[in-house]
């Protein structure tokens, strides 16, 4: 599957899943695959919906940020590819 590099994980909060993901290459909407590829995570899903600052997000801009609820045990450093086929 093709893939293009989003950005990193900083931040994992386990007690309700949610990884916080810094976008440093591209785009991530709402809609979108993304598989989170790290030493110990190797996972693919669909982002449901985004929060940043509180606020429901429809796009993450590279340079911003995002709590997006995810199905794994994602680790800090981890990098988020947004699958594009």
């Amino acid at each position: 599957m093709p893939e293009v590099k989003v950005g990193i994980v900083t931040h994992y909060f386990g007690k309700v899943g949610v990884a916080i993901v810094k976008a440093t290459d591209s785009t991530l909407s709402v809609g979108d695959t993304i598989h989170i590829k790290g030493a110990h995570t190797d996972h693919t899903q669909a982002v449901e919906s985004m929060q940043s600052e509180h606020k429901e997000v429809a796009r993450l801009e590279p340079g911003g940020d995002a709590g997006i609820k995810v199905g794994c045990h994602a680790h800090e450093h981890d990098i988020v590819y947004k699958v594009t086929a």
